[in-house]
């Protein structure tokens, strides 16, 4: 079966995995890019979502360009997609990237105001669902085929998706900052490492990534 994945996905120190505040103009609210400068610089990021010849090539890129190897569909939560609450009132907003998304794979919302499938360029299809973790995951895996799933974020997603006991690979990067406020992502958690194997290791950015396998 195909495994549930969870790759590049930043905490604050604190436990933060998004700042308060988020808007249009703020996707992580009070927190900035705060939480992702470790990976801005990669050529994972410059090439796969920036679509540029550019990055590093160092330890932190190792690590994340793992995110989409062997990736047949995606999971997120609304507030990953979008700013929007509620019912739907913009129908033009098809999420933060532009019109070619870095996913290039089926992408499937949870939300509880579910609206019509939107294709966009590179092969990402954005499909809106009011489904639980365990439904969703068996729509994804049936648009997978024989690759994995993973779980985008945000922290409210991952953590239902961990609560659940739904995911094979979880990829964390503690970076040393402490926002104080936004969404917390090991609430409920406790006795979460005794489910898997972890390893970690700091790099020169100053960030740790914590890799928890399933034996």
């Amino acid at each position: 079966m195909s495994r549930v994945r969870v790759h590049n996905f930043a905490v604050s120190i604190d436990g933060f995995a998004t700042g308060e505040g988020q808007s249009l103009d703020a996707p992580f609210g009070h927190a900035g890019t705060r939480l992702h400068e470790w990976f801005f610089g990669t050529r994972t990021f410059q090439q796969q979502v920036l679509g540029k010849p550019d990055g590093s090539t160092g330890a932190d890129d190792a690590i994340a360009r793992t995110w989409n190897d062997g990736i047949g569909a995606e999971i997120m939560g609304r507030n990953k997609f979008g700013p929007q609450r509620g019912p739907w009132e913009d129908h033009d907003w098809n999420g933060w990237w532009g019109p070619n998304p870095p996913f290039h794979t089926p992408a499937f919302i949870l939300t509880h105001h579910p609206r019509p499938s939107v294709e966009m360029e590179g092969g990402t299809t954005f499909h809106f669902i009011d489904a639980t973790p365990q439904e969703a995951l068996r729509q994804a895996r049936e648009a997978a085929g024989d690759l994995d799933v993973r779980i985008g974020g945000g922290p409210t997603t991952v953590r239902a998706f961990l609560a659940e006991d739904l995911v094979d690979h979880l990829h964390i990067v503690v970076v040393p900052i402490v926002l104080g406020r936004g969404e917390r992502l090991w609430d409920g958690l406790e006795g979460l490492d005794q489910r898997f194997q972890v390893e970690s290791v700091t790099t020169p950015s100053g960030v740790t990534h914590m890799t928890y396998t399933r034996p």
